[in-house]
């Protein structure tokens, strides 16, 4: 049984996943410099620590209701590999954890949705013992960043 480290996040009250390999680290919010003329996905530029980081609405690049509340938002930044080589950061409302998932614990869904959704799968979390499960929408930040950016890994 094989199993899977993913990052788990909120973003509009729903629970997200990404790949633990794709992500560098998680930062506190900081102060996001705009970008004049740039697309409404991107939130602006921060410096993190000498470098320049790109930094990206994650709610608008899924087509999400996006939150004015600072109070938990965090910044989940990429590792370059995943990224075509850029600096990006992702804007979430919140972390929750890093989970260790069994592949038996995954659901596929349709693959014509997964498609246009950028979904890998929906995992359910919970106690083993319990028969309610939350679910946690994996989704595929490689393709995303991909399809938005042109860049993404080779």
């Amino acid at each position: 049984m094989a199993t899977i480290g993913v990052v788990q996040f909120e973003i509009s009250g729903t629970n997200y996943a990404i790949d633990i390999s794709t992500a560098r680290e998680i930062v506190e919010m900081m102060p996001i410099t705009p970008v004049p003329r740039s697309p409404v996905h991107i939130a602006g530029i921060i410096n993190l620590r000498g470098e320049i980081t790109n930094v990206m609405n994650l709610n608008s690049l899924m087509g999400l209701d996006f939150s004015e509340d600072n109070t938990n938002k965090k910044i989940i930044v990429l590792v370059p590999e995943a990224t075509g080589g850029s600096n990006i950061g992702l804007i979430v409302d919140d972390v929750h954890s890093v989970l260790q998932v069994n592949d038996e614990n995954i659901d596929q869904i349709d693959a014509s949705l997964s498609k246009e959704a950028f979904v890998k799968g929906i995992i359910k979390t919970g106690s083993s013992n319990s028969t309610k499960k939350d679910l946690v929408i994996w989704i595929d930040i490689e393709k995303i960043l991909k399809e938005t950016t042109g860049k993404g890994c080779n």
